[in-house]
């Protein structure tokens, strides 16, 4: 319904075995640095990471706040987060998610209950937008080689037709 495509989901299995916990209770006063799964119950106070070209989630429960900026590729929320996000491939904003930031985005998801105090930024991924402006160069060339081979042009004023 509503053009969702099922192919395009996070998948939360992939990083089973590879899942790190904040649990509720633990504030983290510091920056944090992951790969694979990061579940978020407690507090960080602090900037979020994970690698731009990896595959990794941060998934940050009703329970949990993020106090910084989150840059991950993947990011489910359902907790508060005071700073901007930055996701290069889905952001889900589940039904008690509340950002007080900019959300930059690739693919989003924002369930009815979502609260956003900031703007929603769409970023196409890198790879798109080379790809576009490789082609837009390709027919730029190919442009001026078929202008450069045309006949040329006459200029009615020095034309002299009898």
């Amino acid at each position: 319904m509503w053009g969702k495509d099922k192919g395009k989901k996070v998948d939360f299995d992939r990083h089973a075995g590879k899942t790190t916990m904040i649990s509720k209770g633990t504030v983290v006063d510091g920056d944090v640095k992951f790969e694979g799964g990061l579940l978020v119950e407690g507090t960080i106070k602090g900037n979020v990471r994970a690698d731009e070209g990896s595959e990794a989630l941060l998934r940050l429960s009703e329970a949990g706040q993020i106090e910084g900026e989150i840059h991950v590729p993947n990011v489910v929320i359902n907790g508060k987060v005071n700073g901007d996000v930055h996701s290069t491939t889905h952001v889900e904003l589940a039904a008690k998610a509340e950002v007080n930031g900019n959300v930059h985005y690739n693919l989003i998801e924002m369930v009815m209950g979502a609260a956003v105090n900031g703007s929603l930024v769409h970023n196409q991924p890198k790879q798109a937008a080379t790809d576009v402006s490789l082609s837009l160069e390709k027919k730029s060339k190919a442009g001026s080689a078929a202008k450069s081979n045309a006949e040329p042009e006459l200029d009615p004023k020095h034309s002299h037709a009898s």
